[in-house]
């Protein structure tokens, strides 16, 4: 368990962001995003992050999910630490779902 106070929001406000066009995070492995994934998520690995961050926006917020909330909280921690405006989303892809919320298959728009 983290002691960190980082950012967080439940899949709710997730969906009200999402609809408004927020810049979603997606940080699992390939194999899961493509099983099933916020509409529009951008995938970034975790273990991709540290030398891909250049592609995540700097000029505003930016809401990382993956599985559950694990994985999101420690690259919230990081991108926070680096300057970013990154705010967990607990729940995760599973609390999206389980919620009713759409989801897309499948890999990443190119």
């Amino acid at each position: 368990m983290s002691t960190s106070s980082q950012p967080e929001v439940d899949v709710e406000r997730l969906a009200d962001v999402q609809a408004e066009g927020a810049w979603v995070l997606d940080v699992r492995q390939p194999d899961e995003y493509e099983a099933g994934h916020v509409p529009g998520a951008h995938l970034i690995p975790l273990d991709q992050l540290s030398t891909r961050h250049g592609e995540v926006p700097t000029d505003r917020e930016v809401y990382v999910v993956c599985g559950s909330g694990g994985r999101s909280a420690v690259a919230t921690e990081a991108l926070n630490g680096a300057g970013y405006r990154a705010v967990n989303v607990a729940g995760g892809t599973r609390g999206w779902i389980e919620a009713g919320n759409p989801v897309e298959t499948g890999t990443e728009p190119s």
